[in-house]
């Protein structure tokens, strides 16, 4: 079979065609700094990241920023004190 006549795309173990692999992830507080903004109150927005056993997601899987990770988590812990979110799932 020639390489014409087979479905070619490339890019190998990475994934996807093209150079480079995946994109980056851009930290959503950084690219909004207005309309988001982290508060111990605002308890939809901690609870995103948060994993199913109510721990606090790393940086790598969100895409946030090394700044603003330290911010959740200090708010995540605020809100837990205050029994606004739970520490460990019922």
């Amino acid at each position: 079979m020639a390489r014409q006549d087979r479905d070619y795309r490339g890019g190998g173990r990475r994934g996807g065609g093209g150079r480079g692999g995946r994109r980056k992830k851009v930290c959503r507080f950084c690219a909004a700094p207005r309309e988001n903004i982290i508060d111990y109150k605002n308890v939809p927005l901690l609870k995103r990241y948060l994993d199913d056993e109510w721990q606090i997601r790393k940086a790598r899987q969100t895409g946030t920023c090394r700044k603003h990770q330290a911010q959740l988590a200090s708010a995540i812990k605020r809100a837990r004190e205050i029994a606004l979110l739970p520490f460990v799932p019922e």
